[in-house]
């Protein structure tokens, strides 16, 4: 089956309905971050309030989404991403009320973190829905997950290119709080079609057991490690990228500049279909790693914000293909039972990353600028490399261990059958 022909496929038991309300519906998470920080920041005066409370968003929605999503294995997603979807619109709602109403800074940043608790990881929770999705395809299931995990990782990067210039485009049309009050709007309406979409009922156990086990493995750990290394990645390379615009005297250029690195890993992401299936997701990813650590390189001589968005671009492209080789192992070597807490804990692995980059590289930028930012970028790609070359083997084995364990589940099915 083609590459084409796979995708074809996988919309088609989705349904055109279900893959517009998906992609929607990660929308607001996207947002909120950039969102809380303009918000804060212009209404207090304090780019330190507004980045506490950004953080205090970011940092909480990575303690929450594991539980949330372990929640969403136990029960399914529907009831877990419907009650996520209402009470998250109503605590971006609240952020905007609290904030205009001149409430003391502690609660700005606890309504920030109880909010970002709440929000729901959209994105790895669809990734959970095509293994349900295509269990009827015989031996073409393989094939078709794999190619619906290169669209999600396709459309993850859209969206947090999307993201951030929707919230650009509210501030600018309307207001820093009206861009909350539109990712609120749009998590109400997609995020509850979401919940409500039949695909989520394929997600509740029923008849069999699905095939449990710990979580929190050895493999696991070197996947979610490799998460945190392509968070930081983007944490330092936003960082630095601020840093040339602010320097430039055109700071609203450094959310375009960043949102390049989503253009690029986009279009990869697509792509990465078309890689032959023999080639195994361990080496894929070692691959990515090392484009990655190449691609950043160049970052160290850029002084101009055209020499900026050019490499950003092209650093992209190796960005979405690592996510989906990560993202695509563990959904092969977790049990069954585990996937969705899987998916949302990697993208929370991701988050704090986010914050680890941003943080050191906003040091390393205070004294030497622009430069240093973007050397944690190239420090994120090292750690990359070295997890994905150390590691093969170990990846390699939990790959072909887990295939084992399925056939000889789907054997004593059909035995029982």
């Amino acid at each position: 089956m083609t590459p084409l022909a796979s995708y074809r496929r996988l919309f088609a038991l989705a349904g055109p309905t279900y893959v517009v309300v998906a992609f929607l519906g990660r929308l607001p998470l996207a947002m909120s971050q950039l969102g809380t920080l303009l918000l804060v920041s212009t209404a207090t005066d304090s780019y330190g309030l507004g980045g506490l409370s950004a953080g205090a968003l970011a940092v909480a929605n990575a303690l929450g989404a594991p539980v949330a999503g372990a929640l969403a294995d136990r029960t399914g997603q529907r009831p877990v991403v419907l009650v996520q979807s209402l009470i998250g619109a109503a605590g971006l709602a609240s952020l905007v009320a609290v904030v205009h109403g001149g409430a003391a800074d502690a609660l700005v940043v606890a309504t920030a973190a109880a909010t970002g608790l709440v929000l729901p990881q959209v994105g790895p929770l669809a990734r959970v829905r095509w293994r349900p999705l295509t269990r009827g395809t015989g031996p073409l299931q393989r094939r078709l997950v794999d190619a619906a995990y290169s669209y999600e990782g396709a459309a993850d990067e859209a969206s947090f290119a999307i993201g951030p210039a929707l919230v650009g485009l509210a501030v600018a049309l309307v207001s820093p709080g009206g861009a909350l009050l539109v990712a609120a709007a749009l998590l109400a309406v997609f995020g509850t079609a979401f919940a409500l979409d039949p695909s989520a009922r394929l997600t509740r156990r029923g008849g069999t057991p699905l095939a449990t086990g710990p979580l929190v493995t050895a493999v696991f750990v070197v996947l979610a490690l490799a998460q945190v290394s392509i968070g930081m990645l983007f944490g330092a390379t936003q960082t630095g990228a601020t840093v040339l615009a602010n320097d430039a005297d055109q700071p609203g250029l450094a959310g375009l500049i960043h949102a390049t690195l989503g253009v690029g890993s986009a279009v990869a992401g697509i792509a990465t279909a078309y890689v032959p299936e023999r080639i195994g997701h361990e080496r894929r990813s070692l691959v990515a790693a090392c484009t990655l650590l190449v691609l950043s390189l160049p970052l160290l001589l850029v002084d101009s914000l055209t020499g900026a968005f050019v490499a950003v671009l092209a650093l992209g492209f190796a960005v979405a293909p690592y996510m989906i080789g990560i993202f695509s192992l563990a959904e092969r070597v977790v049990p069954p039972a585990r996937v969705g807490a899987a998916m949302t804990s990697l993208a929370s692995a991701t988050g704090l990353g986010y914050a680890l980059g941003s943080s050191l590289a906003g040091r390393l930028a205070d004294a030497d600028g622009a430069t240093a930012a973007f050397a944690v970028t190239v420090g994120a790609a090292v750690l990359a490399v070295t997890l994905m070359t150390t590691q093969q083997r170990r990846l390699h084995r939990a790959v072909q261990a887990a295939a084992a364990a399925t056939a000889e589940a789907d054997d004593e099915a059909r035995v029982a059958v």
